[in-house]
């Protein structure tokens, strides 16, 4: 699909570069209110730089992954509003 992910890199602050099979890319940062329940691992800065694209989604280990088409459409949005995703 177009939203499947071909890289992702962790940045400070709980961000994420990404880069998208068609070519989009941005940076995505995870809210500290994201992280909680399954997610609550990513709230450790050296958890979360272990990311990497796993059929075209980012995953963590332990099955931690996130929905591309959310950060797709989320990026797209920021890209409307005449900003980055942040």
């Amino acid at each position: 699909m177009y939203w499947d992910i071909v890289e992702a890199r962790a940045e400070r602050g709980h961000c994420l570069f990404v880069r998208f099979k068609d070519g989009l890319t941005g940076h995505v940062r995870l809210r500290e209110s994201e992280m909680h329940g399954a997610l609550a691992p990513l709230g450790d800065a050296e958890f979360f730089k272990r990311v990497f694209v796993d059929h075209g989604a980012v995953t963590w280990p332990g099955d931690i992954d996130l929905a591309p088409d959310a950060m797709y459409a989320r990026i797209m949005a920021e890209r409307r509003l005449g900003g980055e995703s942040a």
